[in-house]
């Protein structure tokens, strides 16, 4: 996904709204694997909450996240619950995509409940692909949300904030808002382009969510590792081997993180304390 991002008029006008209300935004880190119980103190120095997967994340056959939420909120963070969906490539070869996101997400209500996430929590569908979502994908989606929220929790979706560049100029967070109905989902919105991305940096404050160009995003990740340099290129402060990461740690422990900034220290409210 790459391209360029534009803020408009609705998301602008909701900046000034934000800045008028002195809405705080917090800031949090996701990362595919789980950075290990003793770097807990020192991560939770400079983010507030933390991605937590409850299936294998994207490309692993396994996840080291399970087991470790209680260690996880005890060490202060909040959460961003990911369940990693579906690509294209598959849902094309079966015959009901909506059957087999209502699967995926009695799967994900059963792992977040065995993992201690409370009612209500949000779970966030990973959505890698961007552009307008075909037929096969909305009934994946749809069929996925429908049923996290009849299973007690709350639907959220992780996917792109940058304009398509395939000639629709459609971002991927706008086009499943406009079909989804009366649902509701929370959107966490990427977008490592810069501008409107500061690049990897932790500096305070951190930036509004809707300067990711979605106006209605709770939550922006605004740099990956590694740094894609196709659409973050131009972005500052990624280390020399291309990753972001954080404060008090050394490059040579592999720590590297994406960054986000929410409007809430627990995006998912997935705290228990």
């Amino acid at each position: 996904m790459n391209g360029r991002s534009l803020l408009s008029t609705a998301a602008v006008v909701c900046l000034l709204l934000a800045a008028a209300s002195g809405q705080q935004n917090y800031l949090g880190f996701d990362r595919n694997d789980y950075p290990g119980d003793g770097n807990l103190k020192t991560l939770r120095q400079t983010f507030f909450y933390t991605g937590y997967w409850v299936n294998n994340p994207p490309g692993a056959t396994s996840n080291s996240w399970a087991g470790h939420r209680a260690t996880v909120e005890s060490a202060g963070f909040g959460f961003l619950v990911l369940f990693n969906g579906r690509l294209y490539g598959e849902l094309k070869t079966v015959a009901n995509a909506q059957r087999l996101g209502k699967a995926d997400a009695i799967f994900a209500a059963s792992s977040a409940r065995r993992e201690g996430f409370p009612r209500g929590t949000i779970i966030f569908l990973d959505q890698e692909q961007g552009g307008r979502m075909l037929p096969e994908q909305r009934a994946y989606i749809y069929g996925w949300v429908d049923a996290i929220s009849t299973a007690g929790f709350r639907a959220g979706i992780y996917c792109s904030g940058i304009r398509s560049t395939d000639g629709e100029n459609v971002v991927t967070a706008e086009d499943i808002r406009q079909t989804s109905g009366s649902r509701q989902i929370t959107y966490w919105a990427t977008n490592d382009a810069c501008p409107p991305s500061p690049g990897c940096s932790v500096s305070l404050p951190p930036p509004s969510p809707l300067k990711s160009g979605v106006a209605f995003a709770e939550v922006w990740q605004f740099a990956q590792s590694p740094q894609r340099k196709d659409v973050a290129g131009r972005c500052p402060n990624y280390s020399r081997d291309g990753n972001c990461y954080p404060p008090g740690t050394n490059p040579s422990q592999g720590l590297h993180v994406d960054l986000n900034t929410a409007t809430s220290a627990d995006p998912s409210h997935g705290r228990t304390h």
